[in-house]
């Protein structure tokens, strides 16, 4: 019989006063989070794993609700962040089965009356039957453990005495075709067992590309209640057994803490924890259901109720990929998606979106995700890359890269990403009033703002270019610039003496001067630059049109259009040159791509005016004039160079001359590569002429060019290289959606920036309903496209909503 210290009555009608409170409110069930797991990976066609765990509390594991009538009786999961992979380790770990004592007979939960529900912060599931109800409520108490408690209650006239059966079992598949053991067949996993539970351990895996354990990595379950337990190591199961006597209308709730450890370390401070959770659970699940509900007060006066779910799963969603300190990251962070197979690391500019969102309603977390980037801002004494002190590079995960003597393969230092991080800070600080967050990031923003300036500004104009890094997939030891291309037998033998072979027929060759007689001469078959990726990246448009992205049968239809069909013409208009940027003693410093971005610029003078303002706030006036007569200087500039009279629209400029005097410009506007997103950013940063933002607006308005069924494509339906299905070449990403819509509002042109939101809201597939959010969505059909639980369009989401309140 259960001891005395198990809570009773009173903590199951405290229990179902908070879920009451949240019932209130149209919050359930706003994403599906039901599943049944069958192997440790089981992606769709865009690498994301097949079902949405509830994580929580900067948690590295989540659950799912029982997707079947096989899974009742308990979560189906869980998953786990293997360092830097999401996977399943079971179908379900911990299943209660009900015996009663007297008769023997088993509770056939397929026989009640079953109820299941995710709720922000929340997986609920109830069994109601003729003498006996159940449920089953988990949430997360830390950043390494859930709670999850079983209520029961014993509605019947007479006492009920009933056996208790928990069960568990590893998944052998690795995928739904390739088992375990032939994957990796040198690792194990174990299972002990103790009074309390039992625990899975992990022995040390690196794989790099699929899933990473220290050898210290640990899944543990405890319960509030003696058990006895029997493992079996050869399928890698358990069974845990202990007994319940219920008086007529009495109830129990036992408590079982779920925890998943890194390493030692983790177990070590996280078991003093759950000894203090399943002493006082009601504690911890009261802090738990506070926390949720300042995170929804943020929404409740969004007035249109679907708008509102969306906002509440664009906090859930946001929620769930926040990532606690471990391993590498030195701070909290939110990554982009828990179930893409890429996504789960710290990436700059998805940081600077989610934390604009979040300081309305989780501020610690939003400045915790800033820090965590800024971590790793690139010092003057970097024993890699000191050229790039100021910088923040791109990617940070669990595992440094090889060059910094770690064995991750996410890390990334090729780049950096678009000039946002003032904007996040500032709109911290409005949300906040925190001064003192402005202080301590004000110099690394500086440094930051100042790096663009010193190595991405090929001719010292003032106007920046995208580029790369010095890095080893750019260039070679010797700092040339790195290429492969593809010809055709009869040309072979011009570049084999100056190439080596490569794979597939490639090949792989060095020097600027070289990949300019490539280009000049035009005779290869494809052409690759790792400099162009580490640029398209930088910019976060990863293969826009702009930087010279175009598949070849989009080139040949250019080419027919345009130069009655002479692809030799037509590949001049999407070539891209680099230029190696260098210190004043001769260093390379990285690369410029040959044009000077629109938006970056925008971005920059807008990130001016910020610095300007907290310059204000920390009483730097010296400094605060500086950089509003930079404002003025350039958004005279900008205007002049990237706007094109006969379209309308704002473009990149390729550039004609390697030196210039500041506050120059000299060029070509890449009008033939269509326009994108990158055409309102001087409307969002609020620089652009009267008239300019009239003609930007016009496009934005127009069916035949950006108002598709799902507004605001990555680009203009007319864009030589649109696709719908391209990444960044027609998928409509909420970002530049977000961006555009302000950059209406900025004009005064609400009514339309609000006609463009319902769009979105009306024909976004799933957005409404328990689909999760995705990194993009289709703007001919709405289908949705790309990760799932996608970070940054939760974000811009949410801003949206709260935005678009009636």
């Amino acid at each position: 019989m259960i001891k005395k210290w198990l809570v009773g009555c009173i903590s199951f009608c405290l229990l179902s006063t908070v879920q009451a409170s949240v019932e209130e409110k149209p919050f359930k069930n706003l994403i599906n989070r039901a599943g049944t797991p069958v192997s440790h990976q089981n992606f769709d066609q865009y690498g994301n794993q097949k079902y949405n765990p509830l994580f929580d509390a900067g948690s590295w594991h989540g659950f799912l609700l029982p997707e079947s009538q096989h899974e009742l009786g308990g979560f189906t999961g869980p998953m786990i962040i293997a360092e830097e992979y999401g996977v399943f380790i079971a179908k379900q770990l911990d299943k209660l089965t009900l015996i009663k004592q007297k008769n023997g007979q088993k509770i056939d939960w397929s026989t009640f009356t079953v109820s299941k529900s995710s709720e922000p912060g929340k997986l609920i599931q109830q069994y109601r039957g003729e003498d006996i109800k159940v449920t089953f409520t988990l949430q997360f108490v830390s950043n390494r453990t859930a709670l999850v408690n079983t209520t029961i209650i014993n509605n019947s006239k007479d006492t009920q005495a009933y056996s208790l059966k928990w069960s568990g079992e590893l998944l052998s598949q690795w995928t739904p075709e390739i088992s375990v053991s032939k994957q990796y067949p040198n690792w194990q996993r174990r299972l002990s067992k103790s009074a309390r539970g039992v625990s899975v351990e992990f022995d040390r895996l690196r794989s790099t590309w699929n899933m990473m354990f220290s050898g210290t990595s640990r899944y543990v379950i405890k319960r509030s209640i003696n058990s006895k337990t029997r493992l079996n190591k050869q399928n890698l199961s358990y069974i845990s057994q202990a007994s319940l006597t219920l008086l007529p209308n009495e109830s129990q709730t036992i408590y079982a803490t779920h925890s998943y450890y890194h390493n030692e370390q983790e177990v070590e401070q996280g078991e003093v924890l759950t000894t203090k959770v399943l002493k006082n659970p009601e504690q911890y699940l009261s802090a738990t259901s506070k926390r949720w509900q300042q995170y929804l007060a943020s929404v409740e006066a969004i007035e249109n109720t679907e708008q509102q779910r969306v906002a509440a799963k664009s906090i859930e969603t946001l929620i769930g990929n926040w990532r606690s300190a471990a391993g590498e990251l030195k701070h909290d962070g939110v990554t982009p998606s828990v179930t893409a197979r890429w996504f789960n690391g710290v990436w700059a500019w998805d940081s600077w979106k989610h934390a604009v969102a979040m300081a309305y309603f989780a501020p610690e977390v939003a400045k915790d995700n800033i820090r965590a980037m800024f971590d790793y801002q690139v010092k003057p004494n970097d024993a890699v890359r000191p050229q790039d002190h100021g910088m923040v590079i791109d990617a940070v995960f669990y595992n440094k890269d090889s060059v910094r003597n770690g064995d991750g393969g996410n890390w990334n230092e090729r780049n950096t990403k678009p000039a946002l991080a003032a904007w996040a800070v500032w709109e911290v600080y409005k949300a906040t009033q925190d001064i003192s967050f402005v202080q301590e990031m004000f110099e690394p923003l500086m440094a930051y703002h100042d790096w663009w300036y010193r190595n991405r500004d090929h001719n010292n104009n003032g106007l920046i270019e995208y580029g790369a890094t010095k890095h080893r997939f750019h260039n070679d030891a010797q700092g040339n610039i790195s290429f492969t291309l593809k010809v055709s037998e009869k040309h072979k033998d011009k570049y084999q003496h100056q190439c080596q072979p490569a794979d597939n027929g490639w090949l792989s060759c060095h020097g600027l001067a070289l990949y300019e007689q490539v280009l000049a001469e035009g005779d290869y078959e494809q052409l690759d630059i790792g400099a162009q990726h580490g640029a398209g990246w930088e910019s976060g448009m990863d293969n826009a049109a702009r930087f010279g992205f175009i598949n070849q049968a989009q080139l040949a239809a250019y080419a027919n259009k345009h130069y009655q069909g002479d692809l030799a013409k037509a590949k001049q208009d999407w070539q891209v040159r680099f230029f190696e940027n260098r210190d004043n003693k001769g260093q390379l410093l990285g690369f410029s791509i040959d044009q000077e971005s629109v938006e970056l610029n925008a971005y920059l003078v807008k990130e001016k005016k910020i610095l300007a303002d907290m310059a204000s706030l920390l009483n730097k006036d010296t400094l605060k004039k500086g950089l509003l007569k930079d404002v003025n200087r350039l958004t005279a500039l900008i205007n002049q160079c990237f706007f094109d009279e006969k379209t309308g629209f704002y473009y990149d400029l390729q550039i004609s001359s390697e030196t210039l005097a500041p506050l120059q410009c000299q060029g070509t506007l890449l009008t033939a590569r269509g326009m994108g997103p990158e055409g309102w950013s001087p409307l969002w940063a609020e620089i652009a002429e009267k008239k300019q933002a009239e003609q930007v607006v016009e496009k934005m308005m127009a069916k035949t060019q950006f108002n598709s069924l799902i507004p605001l494509p990555t680009a203009a339906l007319t864009n030589p290289a649109y696709d719908e299905n391209i990444y960044w070449r027609g998928r409509v990403w909420l970002d530049q959606f977000y961006f555009g819509i302000a950059a209406l509002e900025n004009y005064g042109y609400y009514q339309q920036g609000k006609a463009l939101t319902n769009k979105l809201f009306d024909n976004a597939q799933g957005l409404i309903l328990a689909e999760p959010i995705r990194e993009n969505y289709n703007p001919m059909t709405g289908d949705m496209q790309g990760a799932t639980n996608f970070s940054w369009s939760a974000a811009h989401l949410y801003m949206l909503t709260i935005n678009n309140k009636k």
